[in-house]
């Protein structure tokens, strides 16, 4: 049989345990999916794998699953982190679902010289991370991060991480990563203003830094989120 409602959930996963479902779950799986005592869910955590499991107790505003057996062991991403500038509330959301989808390990928004936005809600884009994996059948959610400054992170940048610098002045250019190792690495996009003569100068005098071109055409930054992800995994991720 196969299973159609996957739900994360902050709690060990084994046989035979017993998972107390939260306020929002309950009302989402009996309220709106109208499930009932036994119906079965597919359960993960970022840690145990996919497992199934029926409903125990079913209430309006609380319930109970009890886990039956495992369905999936856990599949990691590739240790890859997403560094992009926030844009509009909508875009930003789509980045983050986007990124969750296609297999990253972490979401870190940034603020650059010409971020639009300095400010996000954490919480939110958390939960768009976290649906976006239950509805791709994935089994980590990647971990979004509170907003920091650009700089700031650079100048604690992790020996042996390397950068893929997505910078929109080399649309057109042969850049890619055809000689690139695997490894750990980010991706770094920047905001719809594009980076400052500052922050180019120091990314391409990092040592770990890769400029790449994402084509002949200069993207929206949602886009080029989706375009350097998929570019990543293709020549060095779990896509290969």
């Amino acid at each position: 049989m196969t299973i159609k409602i996957r739900l994360y959930v902050d709690h060990p996963l084994g046989a035979g345990q017993t998972v107390l479902l939260n306020r929002d779950q309950a009302h989402y799986l009996f309220g709106v999916m109208r499930q009932g005592l036994g119906a079965q869910v597919a359960l993960f955590n970022s840690c145990d794998g996919e497992w199934s499991a029926e409903v125990s107790q079913a209430g309006k505003r609380t319930g109970a699953l009890r886990c039956l057996a495992q369905t999936r062991p856990l599949q990691m991403p590739p240790d890859l982190w997403l560094l992009f500038a926030p844009i509009k509330k909508a875009r930003t959301d789509f980045i983050v679902e986007k990124a969750a989808e296609l297999g990253v390990a972490q979401i870190l928004p940034v603020q650059t010289a010409f971020t639009n936005s300095d400010r996000i809600r954490q919480d939110r884009l958390q939960a768009h991370a976290i649906e976006a994996t239950e509805q791709c059948g994935g089994t980590f959610v990647p971990k979004v991060q509170g907003l920091q400054k650009l700089d700031s992170l650079l100048a604690l940048w992790p020996t042996g991480r390397k950068l893929m610098f997505c910078d929109e002045a080399t649309a057109g250019e042969r850049r890619s990563l055809a000689a690139a190792q695997m490894g750990p690495w980010a991706i770094l996009i920047g905001p719809e203003g594009g980076f400052s003569v500052l922050e180019r100068n120091r990314l391409n005098a990092m040592d770990s830094a890769h400029v790449v071109s994402l084509g002949p055409r200069i993207l929206r930054a949602d886009t080029a989120a989706v375009a350097a992800i998929t570019m990543w995994q293709a020549a060095l991720g779990d896509w290969i």
